[in-house]
């Protein structure tokens, strides 16, 4: 159980996990998809739709990173609060408790690793919106990393999936039993979609098509 966590910021955790970081994770789950069967010019004209909404910076900051920012900040301190007690207690749903800790722990670590990468480096001017793919081509060609990407992934969908079932519970929505049962697979399967959405999409990236076409832009660079 958690000790020393107040009403109000743990319900606005719960509540930021699933509105709006929920929308987000399917927004980008969805445009990432786009280079599995898109390709180049699918992926960017998902890239060039997401610019071409007004105020986007403002969109981004207020309903995207500083919502993450608070999620993953205080999901860390409900974390180091938290006792995983699966030692005592080894039924399902405190090794679910467990592994949302955790996971959570991966997440912040993976979400801060990613976002270095790429909108940071975009923030720098050192990558632009549409050498995005060839960037990421360049990222998880790397064995090592492919797997760090892949571990991520399945972290924060699982993160997202089972905090989704945990929000329905503790907002009211899932009272009974035969309830909470058919919403924790409701929530198994969007963890299954989720995951199968991004990981579908990395290796899009690790494609030929990406590999080529960084491979084009390298070599522009280099004569240029």
């Amino acid at each position: 159980m958690a000790k020393g966590n107040s009403y109000l910021p743990r319900k606005l955790h719960s509540l930021l996990g699933v509105i709006p970081l929920g929308l987000f994770i399917i927004e980008h789950a969805l445009t990432n998809y786009s280079a599995y069967e898109g390709g180049q010019e699918g992926f960017t004209k998902s890239i060039d739709f997401l610019n071409s909404v007004p105020l986007v910076f403002w969109l981004e900051l207020f309903v995207i990173w500083l919502p993450i920012l608070f999620h993953g900040v205080y999901g860390l301190y409900i974390a180091y609060q938290s006792n995983l007690n699966t030692g005592r207690f080894s039924y399902g749903r405190n090794w679910a408790f467990a592994a949302q800790r955790i996971t959570g722990v991966i997440t912040f670590i993976f979400v801060a690793w990613h976002f270095y990468e790429t909108r940071f480096q975009i923030t720098l001017g050192n990558v632009t919106h549409e050498e995005l793919g060839q960037h990421m081509n360049g990222i998880v060609s790397d064995p090592l990393v492919f797997t760090a990407y892949i571990i991520g992934v399945l972290a924060a969908m699982f993160h997202f999936s089972n905090g989704l079932w945990a929000f329905f519970v503790s907002w009211g929505i899932t009272v009974g039993p035969r309830a909470q049962k058919v919403s924790s697979n409701i929530c198994m399967v969007i963890f299954v979609i989720l995951s199968a959405l991004f990981l579908l999409s990395l290796f899009a990236f690790r494609g030929d098509e990406f590999a080529s076409a960084a491979a084009t832009a390298l070599s522009s660079v280099s004569n240029g």
